[in-house]
Formats: C-alpha cells, sequence, structure tokens
C-alpha cells in the first residue's frame, strides 16, 4: 500500500533498526521503545490488522510467531509480552499488521 508507513519500511523507502528479516516477514526495533526491549514484527503483506487476517494468511501469522520465538531467544529475553492492537480505538496507529515485542522490564495487568 502506497502510504502505509510500515510498507515503506518494507521497501526501504523509510530507514530502520532491522533486526531480522525473510521473504514473509521484517522485524526492526520501535522508535519510541515502552520497554527496554521493543521491536516489533510485522508481515511483508499488507494486512490491516488482526481482525482482518483471513484464512489463506494464516501461515504467515503463524510464521510471525515463529520468528518472534527465535528472535526472543537469541537476545535472551526470558519473558516478554506480545501486543497486537486492533483498531484504532484499541491503539493501533499504523493500520498494517504488528506485533510488539516487549521485555526487560516488569509489566502489569491489566494494561491501558
Amino acid at each position: 500500500m502506497a502510504d502505509c508507513l510500515f510498507c515503506k519500511i518494507i521497501s526501504g523507502d523509510i530507514p530502520s533498526n532491522k533486526i531480522y528479516e525473510d521473504d514473509k516477514v521484517y522485524a526492526f526495533h520501535d522508535i519510541d521503545p515502552k520497554a527496554p526491549t521493543h521491536f516489533l514484527v510485522i508481515p511483508k503483506e499488507h494486512i490491516v490488522s488482526c481482525g482482518e487476517v483471513t484464512e489463506e494468511q494464516e501461515a504467515v501469522v503463524g510464521h510471525i510467531f515463529s520468528v518472534i520465538t527465535k528472535l526472543a531467544k537469541e537476545m535472551n529475553l526470558g519473558d516478554f509480552r506480545v501486543v497486537s492492537n486492533c483498531g484504532e480505538s484499541a491503539g493501533q496507529t499504523v493500520f498494517h499488521l504488528h506485533f510488539h515485542v516487549l521485555a526487560g522490564r516488569n509489566f502489569t495487568w491489566p494494561p491501558g
């Protein structure tokens, strides 16, 4: 999608601090971290949010979680939180499916 911030990051039009990339997903450090470790994992395919995932996209979402696990182990994160906001009132500001991975501090429940 031409005006999508994350699509522009994936294409290299906007720089990012990349930590992982393969043919399906891209991972990079958040520019406004909310924890000592805070990165995002996004599909290269433009999907608006978790509320828009189709059966045909199940494999890429599963792959995202495999990548999150791989990166968490490589980074020795121990406990971590994964967050995906779905819709504007839930806090989604970039309408491209993305998963925040946060670690390095204690988290409370409920959030926000």
